[in-house]
C-alpha cells in the first residue's frame, strides 16, 4: 500500500465552526459515523462504524504508518479527528494529555488546490475543474441532521444517502487529484504544511482564571457603558446603528456609516454631549472581549488553544491566515503596570479597575497578549520582519541607494523623505516632521498606488492637503526609478508570457505558461498560481491582465490585475 484517501463523517454536540477540531473531538459525544476510503486509487469502500462495522486493521494500521502516504480535503480534520479514534483503541500512545498522528505522511487536497488558485472548498474545486464526479448537495442538511444535536437515529434513506454523500467525497477528492497531477507541490511546500500541523497540534497555553475574569468584566462593563449611553440618548438600543443614526440626525449630525473611521472622524467635529455618546460607542465596540471568547471555544481539557493558523489561507501567496482567536492580529499593550492590571483581572477585582483606569474595556484589549503563557521555565520570544515589502522590493528591483540605508541600520522613512524633498530628515531631528509623508508614500506607493493608497492609509487623516496627494506620488517615484522600471518589467514579461504562452524572465522572477495557467516562480523557487490568464481592457481603456480566482467576497470571479 502506497497511497490511501480518506473521507470522514462525524458527529459532536461542539460546534466546530466557532471552536475548531481539536476542541470538536474533545467531546464526549464525538463520534466517526462513516469512514470512506481508498487504497491506491483503488475503488472506495464506506465503513459504517456507527451500525457496527469495522476498520479493517491494515487500514488501521496504514494511518500510523508514516511510509504510506494519506490524502484528505482539509486532511487536518480526518487526522485529528483520527488521532481521537485510534487513542481511543489504544493505539496512540504518550505522555501527553493530547496525542495526534504524524502529519509527516498527510497531504491536503485543499492546500494543493489554494497553492493553484482554486477555492478553499470541496464543492468549488469540483466545479470550477469541471469534474465528472461532484460533490453531492444534499450533503449540508444529512450533516445537519446527522452530525449535530439532536442526532437522528441512522436508519432509512436518509442514511443509505449519508453513506453515498462519503463515497462521494472520496471520489471528487481523488479526480482533484488526478486533475493537479500535471502541477505538482513542491517537496519545500509540503515540509512547510508539516511544520504547520506541528505547531497546531502543539497549540498555544491560556491563562483561563484572566480570560473566565475579562469575560465577566467585559460584561459589567458593557452593561454600565449601554446604562450610560441610554440615559444620554434615550434610546431603546443605543448600539443599533440605524437607532444611532437616527439620533444623531435629530442633534443635527449626518453621517453614513458608524464604523471606526467614520466615529474618530466625527469626534473631531461634535459638541462635547455628542462627544461623550460617540466615545462610549467606541469604547463599546472594542473587539477585546471576542477574543477572550474564542478563548474560551477553542481551549482544549489542557488548557491550550490548537488549530490558530490556516496554511495558504491566503490561497495563492502562500500567506497563513488566522483562524478562532486570530494571532496574528492582537492588540498591543503600552500600560506601565500591566502586571498590576493583570493581577486584578485575574482576581475578577472590577471596583479597583474602574477606580485605577479610565477605561476597563481598553485594560482589557491591552491584556489580551498577556494570556497566552508558555510552559513553566519557557518565555515567548515575539518578533516582526522590519520593513519587509520595502526590503524585498528594493532588492528585486536593484534600488542601490535603499539596499545601503537598510545595510547601514537607517530609516527608510526618513531616508525616502529626504530624497523626496532634497534635504536631510532626521526622526524627531532636523526636518523630522517629513518623515510622517516618506512613511505615508512608502507605505503607499510602493506597488504602483496612487492618490487613492495615499488616502486608503490615511493620508487625509494625518492633515495632508487633497492637492498635496499627487506631488507626493510623483516625488516618491522620481526617487525610487528603478522600482517604477521594475514594475512595468514585471507588466510587460506578464503580458508577453499570456499573449505568446511562451516562458519570459525579468528581474530573477519567471513567467512560464503551462496549459491554461500562468505560473510566477519567485527567486525562492516556489511558484504563484493563475488561472485562466487573459488580456483584458482596464477601466481606464487600457490593456490589463485578468485572471479568474475568489475575489473579496470569496467568490469564484474573473479578477483584474496590473503590473506592479
Amino acid at each position: 500500500m502506497k497511497s490511501l484517501s480518506v473521507d470522514l463523517e462525524t458527529r459532536s454536540s461542539v460546534d466546530i465552526g466557532k471552536s475548531g477540531v481539536y476542541r470538536y473531538t474533545e467531546a464526549e459525544d464525538f463520534a466517526i459515523l462513516l469512514f470512506g476510503y481508498s487504497v491506491d486509487g483503488g475503488a472506495v469502500q464506506v465503513i459504517d462504524l456507527v451500525r457496527g462495522e469495522r476498520i479493517p486493521q491494515e487500514i488501521l494500521d496504514a494511518l500510523a504508518d508514516d511510509s504510506v502516504i494519506k490524502w484528505a480535503f482539509n486532511a487536518n480534520f480526518e487526522r485529528v479527528c483520527l488521532s481521537r479514534y485510534l487513542s481511543d483503541l489504544g493505539m496512540l500512545h504518550t505522555t501527553e494529555r493530547a496525542c495526534f498522528l504524524s502529519p509527516h505522511s498527510w497531504r491536503c487536497t485543499m492546500v494543493w488546490s489554494a497553492y493553484m488558485g482554486l477555492p478553499l472548498s470541496l464543492a468549488a474545486v469540483g466545479r470550477v475543474l469541471g469534474l465528472e464526479e461532484q460533490k453531492m448537495n444534499e450533503g449540508k442538511a444529512l450533516i445537519r441532521y446527522f452530525s449535530t444535536p439532536p442526532f437522528h437515529e441512522p436508519t432509512g434513506a436518509k442514511w443509505e444517502l449519508f453513506k453515498s454523500y462519503n463515497r462521494r467525497d472520496v471520489e471528487v477528492e481523488m479526480a482533484i487529484q488526478q486533475r493537479l497531477s500535471k502541477y505538482p507541490v513542491p517537496p519545500s511546500v509540503w515540509e512547510e504544511y508539516v511544520l504547520d500541523q506541528e505547531i497546531n497540534d502543539r497549540g498555544i497555553r491560556l491563562d483561563m482564571p484572566l480570560v473566565e475574569n475579562a469575560v465577566q468584566i467585559d460584561e459589567i462593563t458593557k452593561n454600565q457603558l449601554l446604562d450610560r449611553m441610554k440615559s444620554l440618548t434615550g434610546l431603546e438600543n443605543p448600539n443599533s446603528v440605524m437607532q444611532m443614526k437616527a439620533w444623531l440626525k435629530e442633534q443635527g449630525v449626518e453621517t453614513e456609516s458608524l464604523d471606526k473611521k467614520s466615529v474618530t472622524a466625527l469626534l473631531a467635529n461634535v459638541p462635547t454631549p455628542l462627544k461623550e455618546v460617540l466615545e462610549l460607542r467606541q469604547q463599546l465596540a472594542k473587539s477585546s472581549v471576542k477574543k477572550y471568547q474564542a478563548m474560551q471555544n477553542t481551549v482544549c481539557s489542557d488548557d491550550r488553544a490548537r488549530g490558530m493558523f490556516q496554511f495558504y489561507g491566503a490561497n495563492r501567496t502562500g500567506r497563513f491566515s488566522g483562524r478562532h482567536i486570530q494571532l496574528q492580529n492582537l492588540p498591543r499593550n503600552y500600560l506601565i503596570d500591566l502586571e498590576c492590571a493583570r493581577d486584578l483581572v485575574r482576581q475578577g477585582n472590577y471596583a479597583a479597575l474602574e477606580m485605577l483606569y479610565e477605561s476597563v474595556s481598553d485594560v482589557l484589549s491591552q491584556l489580551i497578549r498577556t494570556a497566552f503563557i508558555p510552559k513553566e521555565s519557557r518565555k515567548f520570544i515575539v518578533a516582526d520582519f522590519s520593513a519587509i515589502e520595502a526590503r524585498v522590493l528594493s532588492w528585486l528591483a536593484k534600488e542601490r541607494w535603499r539596499i545601503d540605508v537598510f545595510a547601514n541600520d537607517g530609516d527608510i522613512y526618513c531616508a525616502t523623505a529626504g530624497r523626496m524633498f532634497h534635504c536631510n530628515v532626521v526622526k524627531h531631528g532636523e526636518n523630522g516632521h517629513l518623515r510622517q509623508y516618506g512613511k505615508l508614500a512608502e507605505l503607499s506607493s510602493g506597488y504602483g498606488g496612487s492618490v487613492g493608497a495615499l488616502k486608503a492609509f490615511g493620508a487625509l487623516e494625518s492633515g495632508m492637503k487633497e492637492e498635496e496627494l499627487k506631488p507626493l506620488v510623483d516625488a516618491w517615484r522620481a526617487a525610487n526609478p528603478n522600482i517604477v522600471d521594475f514594475w512595468w518589467a514585471v507588466d510587460r514579461a506578464a503580458k508577453d508570457c499570456i499573449k505568446e504562452r511562451s516562458t519570459k524572465v525579468t528581474h530573477g522572477i519567471r513567467f512560464i505558461y503551462r496549459g491554461s495557467m500562468m505560473f510566477i516562480e519567485l527567486p525562492s523557487s516556489r511558484r504563484l498560481a493563475y488561472v485562466k490568464p487573459r488580456i483584458g481592457e482596464n477601466r481606464f481603456g487600457g490593456e490589463s491582465i485578468t485572471y479568474m480566482g475568489l475575489d473579496l467576497s470569496k467568490k469564484w470571479a474573473r479578477i483584474e490585475s496590473y503590473g506592479p
